[in-house]
């Protein structure tokens, strides 16, 4: 929405939006006078105001109360009126650079643990999805004869994420009955072959490999390896899109804006049970422009497509390993959130995560 405002009438949409968030009530003049230094009398801030309704940012809840902002009048103040806030980015950056131990806990419990901090920073629903593995790195691969004719497949990522497969060996090297040991031997081989070749490739562009590469003497093993690797390949980029860590949720639904049981339901019902179409839009990256230092993606009120949200305001950003995209952290509140801390502390929030796992 394309709409010229003049600083008199920023520096009054600002002061309403202000005010409507921290009390939650109609924003009239009088207000306004009295907590603001906007420096004109309250038949100017009237007037503004009609204005500022005029042109669909502010609208009345009711024909005798104040004026409330509007999505675009939100919309307005997060693009032109607001700055993050740094105070409450070092709170994050603090709190989880001395309360999180990447070397002594899971993924998952730090994940966890982020989340947490996040949402009690915030005051909103916290919410960080488990990192995919499109980046994933071999760091090591082993193949291990567990008994006559089965091979299991171990491969460690370069976060060490440990996956597995049982496979049968290739039929011609069980029809020549060798014996344990050989094949223990040629295993061995061909695993220290293949870490030569595929340390530090992403599971990608080993589903992708041109196989023709492998030596002579590992071509008997090569269709095999291909179908096998591609397919383990396959599997780990599929993503698990219900890994959603959700913090915070009792406290944000004591806000007024969530006084309906129906509407109440419908949230923690995407929240608990629909993950799929939350994850969806949390990991999507439209075209936005860029807040700070971080790629942060601001949807609000109706601009979600989710209709159990369409009266929140969901705040996210991407996580990453190295430059590629991993996962997404964001939170989620109602329209009358605070803005300037919501951005900064998700910023903070995807700016640690992203060295962190780049580490």
């Amino acid at each position: 929405m394309q709409v010229q405002l003049t600083n008199r009438q920023q520096h009054i949409l600002w002061a309403t939006v202000r005010h409507y968030i921290a009390t939650a009530e109609p924003v009239g003049s009088k207000a306004l006078v009295e907590e603001y230094n906007l420096g004109v009398s309250s038949a100017t801030i009237r007037n503004v105001m009609g204005v500022l309704e005029k042109v669909g940012l502010l609208y009345q809840p009711h024909t005798s109360a104040g004026r409330v902002p509007s999505d675009s009048g939100y919309r307005i103040y997060v693009d032109k009126l607001i700055t993050p806030s740094d105070t409450l980015a070092r709170q994050v950056e603090d709190a989880l650079q001395h309360r999180l131990k990447w070397e002594d806990w899971s993924l998952e419990a730090l994940l966890q643990g982020a989340a947490q901090i996040l949402a009690t920073l915030s005051g909103c629903i916290s919410l960080i999805t488990m990192p995919q593995n499109v980046s994933a790195q071999l760091r090591h691969l082993q193949l291990v004869q567990i008994e006559s004719g089965k091979v299991m497949l171990i491969v460690v990522t370069d976060s060490y994420e440990t996956h597995s497969a049982l496979m049968d060996l290739p039929p011609k090297r069980q029809e020549r009955q060798l014996d344990l040991e050989v094949i223990d031997r040629e295993l061995q081989i061909v695993s220290n072959f293949l870490n030569n070749h595929l340390r530090g490739r992403s599971l990608l562009e080993i589903a992708n490999l041109d196989w023709s590469q492998l030596d002579r003497e590992f071509q008997h093993y090569g269709e095999y390896l291909k179908e096998s690797l591609a397919e383990f390949s396959r599997r780990s980029l599929t993503p698990n899109t219900t890994q959603i860590m959700v913090r915070g949720v009792s406290e944000v639904l004591r806000q007024p804006e969530f006084s309906h049981l129906q509407q109440v339901q419908a949230i923690i019902q995407l929240l608990e049970e629909e993950q799929e179409q939350l994850w969806q839009l949390i990991v999507d990256e439209p075209e936005v422009e860029e807040v700070g230092k971080s790629r942060v993606t601001v949807r609000i009120g109706s601009e979600n497509p989710l209709e159990p949200i369409r009266t929140c305001s969901l705040i996210s950003s991407t996580y990453r390993r190295g430059s590629v995209p991993v996962g997404s952290v964001g939170v989620l509140g109602p329209t009358r959130l605070d803005y300037e801390g919501a951005i900064a502390v998700v910023a903070a929030a995807a700016d640690y995560l992203s060295e962190a796992l780049s580490q």
